[in-house]
């Protein structure tokens, strides 16, 4: 019977689960074609900026939070829907653990994205982004934890490094202004934090099933429920689905394309002809992207507390999750087609720019 322990100890199940291909990848539409040597580096680095932008759109929306939450879900699901057809039957056919796996899957991504979006009302866009990309941190903890297995000491002195960072980012981020004035910034962090949290969950447990189904219909999967899980909160809290204006709409969709599917799932793609090690320090340009984009088109600069902190968090998740990944690149060569899966490094890779688990990765 499967656990979730043993789903965590569990290895990708064939030799293109385990390590990047070669040769020519299918596309989306299942053929396969040429790629260019530069072409996954390429592509990590436009995902990296398509992911960039989601913050920044949504503070352009005046929806609220958990409307803009459903209609990035819901949009993304009908956009993955044509490529995710082939393999339903390969849903179908899941055993009803591993569904019900990816059903909790979809209601802890759901309460990811409740949380962040929800962050952006009242803290500023470098504070939310750093602490919700702090995720792969409380990724390697549970795999330290459940897999009962010891800590390199440098993935431990990155990851105190990094976690010192989030405390600034947090508490001192924060400022005692903020705390006069009832707190609000505070708040917005501990609301990015949890986001953290549900998508650090989301990561441990997609990542069993990630075993067993591709991506596009797991991530259809995991979208759809993560939208009915939001769209009955709606429902249950009398929030209007709309009408909202085209200027809405057009929002929602651009965050449905660009950042999810221009970002998240060029990402995946890329995740399978790139080291982990490689896609683990592309995945924290995120929040310096976020930043800039911010400070550009929305004309709110990071502060100095935040700066701080955000170079102590991003320095260490880059020694915490290059140490995993290097282990995982060694595990690799030394055994084949022995996975990631249990890597914490394949996890920060995937997960703080991704938000589906790939094959032989994750977050």
């Amino acid at each position: 019977m499967w656990s979730f322990k043993a789903g965590l100890e569990a290895g990708p199940r064939s030799g293109r689960q385990a390590a990047p291909r070669q040769g020519r990848p299918p596309g989306p539409g299942g053929g396969a074609g040429p790629v260019h040597p530069l072409a996954p580096l390429l592509a990590l680095a436009g995902a990296v900026l398509a992911i960039s932008f989601s913050s920044v759109l949504i503070r352009y929306s005046q929806a609220p939070s958990a409307v803009i939450a459903f209609y990035r879900m819901a949009l993304t699901t009908l956009l993955l829907l044509p490529w995710a057809r082939r393999d339903a039957g390969r849903v179908r056919r899941l055993p009803p653990r591993l569904l019900w796996a990816s059903v909790l899957s979809g209601v802890l991504l759901a309460g990811h994205f409740l949380t962040w979006i929800a962050s952006l009302r009242y803290t500023s866009v470098t504070a939310s982004v750093l602490l919700v990309t702090s995720h792969p941190l409380y990724v390697m903890a549970a795999d330290a934890w459940l897999l009962r297995e010891r800590v390199p000491a440098r993935r431990l002195l990155g990851a105190l490094l990094a976690l010192t960072g989030v405390a600034v980012v947090t508490f001192a981020g924060a400022g005692a202004g903020d705390l006069a004035a009832g707190g609000t910034a505070l708040y917005g962090n501990f609301l990015a934090v949890a986001g953290s949290w549900f998508f650090a969950g989301y990561i441990l447990i997609g990542r069993r099933v990630r075993q067993v189904l591709p991506v596009m219909p797991y991530t259809t999967l995991v979208y759809g429920v993560a939208s009915l899980v939001i769209a009955a909160g709606l429902a249950l809290t009398g929030t209007p689905f709309g009408p909202y204006p085209w200027r809405e709409m057009l929002l929602f969709v651009a965050l449905a394309v660009v950042p999810t599917l221009g970002g998240h799932t060029v990402l995946n793609w890329a995740l399978e002809w790139v080291p982990a090690s490689v896609v683990s320090v592309s995945i924290l340009g995120e929040p310096v992207g976020a930043s800039l984009l911010a400070w550009l088109l929305l004309g709110e600069a990071p502060s100095g507390v935040e700066l701080a902190g955000g170079a102590l968090t991003l320095a260490g998740l880059f020694v915490a999750t290059q140490t995993a990944g290097r282990e995982t690149e060694r595990l690799r060569g030394a055994a084949g087609a022995a996975g990631t899966a249990g890597s914490a490094g394949a996890g920060a890779a995937a997960g703080a720019a991704a938000v589906e688990p790939g094959p032989g990765k994750r977050l």
